[in-house]
């Protein structure tokens, strides 16, 4: 059985619900558009146009949605969208603490912008962990691989003794590759649960 150190989850869809995706959708539907289309442009913009990793900021991002989409809401009223369904999961905050409590290290490492600052002060989380990749900070998303190494250098964490928590399966395979234990999150219970198989209780 391999003694895990160190416990690495993503943000939104796990920590916290997933609101980029549902904020996109709503807005979508609202401006009768589809909404499962609106959300795939609103993420390929993201990604693409370099947002999630900080080469643009938040005024570029929203003019690059407008320009694609024909959406003339203005920033204040999109961004509303997804702070506002980014909340947190209480079990998984429970959770957080338990796991550090057992002496686990904790660590974020999220694809997101300057809006996971925002939702921090609102809800203050940060605390929960060691350390919070994010990004829009670091520079490279879980897109790259090297997002991943980077992580465990800076932790000084060995790959094997790590386990990697998100609802993407993209990110989770790429977790697997460079030697992370990745778990695929469907729900705050389902993880919990996944981990607990895979940690023992105390």
């Amino acid at each position: 059985m391999t003694d895990y150190t160190t416990i690495l989850f993503d943000f939104g869809g796990v920590i916290a619900a997933e609101g980029f995706r549902t904020g996109l959708e709503a807005i979508g539907g609202e401006q009768g558009l589809d909404p499962a289309e609106t959300f795939r442009l609103g993420k390929e913009i993201v990604f693409d146009g370099g947002y999630a990793v900080g080469a643009v900021d938040e005024v570029a991002y929203w003019n690059e949605f407008r320009r694609r989409t024909g959406i003339t809401l203005p920033d204040t009223a999109l961004r509303r969208h997804i702070l506002d369904r980014f909340v947190p999961f209480p079990e998984m905050l429970k959770g957080l603490e338990q796991l550090r409590r057992r002496g686990y290290i904790v660590a974020m490492v999220s694809d997101q912008t300057n809006w996971l600052d925002e939702l921090d002060q609102r809800h203050h989380f940060f605390p929960l962990f060691h350390r919070v990749f994010n990004s829009y900070h670091h520079g490279r998303s879980k897109r790259d691989l090297r997002f991943f190494t980077e992580v465990l250098e800076e932790l000084g964490c060995r790959p094997e003794v790590a386990i990697f928590l998100d609802d993407d399966p993209g990110n989770v395979e790429r977790a697997r590759s460079v030697g992370i234990t990745g778990l695929l999150v469907t729900s705050p219970r389902q993880a919990l649960s996944d981990l607990e198989d895979i940690l023992g209780k105390d």
